[in-house]
C-alpha cells in the first residue's frame, strides 16, 4: 500500500512539472506569433504566410509549414489526454515547434536569399506588365491569288496567315470569358487615346504614369523632354470622334507555366482620327503644323491588361510606327 501511494505521488509531481513547462512555452509562442504576423520586413519567411508564398527560396524551410508541425504533435502517442479544442491544440503545436522555428525564422529574416532567387521573387511580386509588345503587328504584303494557291511559297504564306489569325481569335475568346465587349472596349480605348495624347501634349507626366506601363512611361517621358528642348509651346486638339477604329492583332502572354490563368492580353488597335496641331519656338514663331487645319492621322497603339490581377485596367504598352 505504501509503495502504491509513493508511485502515485511521483506521477503527480511529473505531471505538474510538465504542465508548468507547457504553460511557459505557450506564453512564449503567443508572443512569437504576434511578432511574426506583424513583422512587415519578414517577407515570406513566416509560416503564417507560407500558403501564400510561391517563391522557391522559401521552400527550403519545411519547418515553417504549420501542417508539418501539427502532424508531428498530434500523432505523438505521449500527447496530453486532456487537451481539448482546436485552439488549444494549435497553441500547443506552436509551442512544441518553437525552438526550431525561432532559429529558422531568425536566419530567414537576417540572411538574404540568393541573388537569383531574389530577382525571381521580385519579378513575380511586381509583375504588372511583361514590359514588351509580343509579336508586334506588321502589315503583310499582298500576294496574287494564283501565287497564294498554286505555289509552295504561297501555301507557306497562307499557313502563316492562318496561324496569325488563329492566335488572335484564341486571345479574343479568352478575353470574352472575362466579360469583354468590343463596342465597350473601343469606347474605353478611344478615351484612353484622347487622354494620353492630351497629357503628352501638355507635358503632364504625373497623370500620365497611371495610364501607361512602366516601359512606355519611360519612353513618353523622354519624348516630352526632347520636345520641350526644341519647342516652347504646343497646341494639340482632337477633332470629333474617331473616324475609324479596328483591331489588328490580339495576343496572350503567360507568366506561369503551372497556372495558365495567369496571362496578360495585348490588343493592337488602329486609330484613324482628325487632329489639329501647331508648335512654336521660344520667340512665338510657328515651326510646325497649323492649328486651324485638320489633319487625318493614322496611329497604331497596343493596349495591355492583366487577366489575373483583380480590378486591372487597360493601359498603353506600346506604339507601332506606321
Amino acid at each position: 500500500m505504501a509503495l502504491g501511494h509513493l508511485r502515485l505521488f511521483q506521477n503527480l509531481c511529473r505531471r505538474r512539472t510538465h504542465v508548468a513547462e507547457l504553460t511557459q512555452l505557450l506564453g512564449s509562442s503567443r508572443s512569437y506569433s504576434n511578432l511574426t504576423s506583424n513583422d512587415p520586413k519578414c517577407w515570406g519567411s513566416s509560416f503564417f504566410y507560407r500558403q501564400y508564398s510561391k517563391y522557391g527560396w522559401n521552400t527550403q524551410f519545411p519547418q515553417m509549414n504549420l501542417r508539418n508541425i501539427s502532424s508531428c504533435v498530434t500523432k505523438d502517442p505521449d500527447g496530453l489526454p486532456w487537451t481539448s479544442g482546436d485552439k488549444f491544440i494549435l497553441r500547443a503545436t506552436m509551442a512544441a515547434g518553437l525552438p526550431s522555428i525561432t532559429n529558422v525564422r531568425s536566419f530567414a529574416t537576417q540572411a538574404k536569399a540568393p541573388a537569383q532567387a531574389r530577382q525571381m521573387g521580385a519579378l513575380q511580386v511586381s509583375m504588372l506588365s511583361p514590359g514588351f509588345v509580343y509579336e508586334p503587328y506588321a502589315p503583310r504584303e499582298k500576294i496574287p491569288f494564283w501565287k497564294r494557291w498554286f505555289t509552295r511559297s504561297g501555301w507557306r504564306r497562307t499557313e502563316e496567315d492562318v496561324i496569325l489569325e488563329l492566335k488572335s481569335a484564341y486571345a479574343i475568346a479568352k478575353l470574352r470569358k472575362t466579360g469583354y465587349n468590343k463596342h465597350k472596349f473601343y469606347n474605353e480605348a478611344f478615351d484612353l487615346y484622347k487622354e494620353i495624347s492630351t497629357l503628352v501634349a501638355q507635358g503632364n507626366k504625373t497623370s500620365l504614369r497611371k495610364l501607361v506601363t512602366e516601359k512606355m512611361y519611360s519612353a513618353l517621358k523622354n519624348e516630352i523632354k526632347l520636345r520641350e528642348s526644341k519647342w516652347s509651346k504646343l497646341d494639340w486638339e482632337l477633332v470629333g470622334p474617331a473616324v475609324k477604329i479596328r483591331t489588328l492583332r490580339a495576343r496572350l502572354i503567360g507568366v506561369d507555366r503551372n497556372d495558365l490563368s495567369k496571362v496578360f492580353v495585348q490588343l493592337t488597335l488602329e486609330f484613324l482620327t482628325k487632329q489639329k496641331f501647331e508648335a512654336c519656338d521660344a520667340t512665338g514663331n510657328v515651326v510646325a503644323g497649323d492649328k486651324d487645319k485638320e489633319v487625318l492621322v493614322r496611329e497604331i497603339w497596343v493596349f495591355e491588361k492583366s487577366l489575373f490581377h483583380p480590378g486591372a485596367s487597360w493601359r498603353l504598352c506600346g506604339r507601332i510606327n506606321t
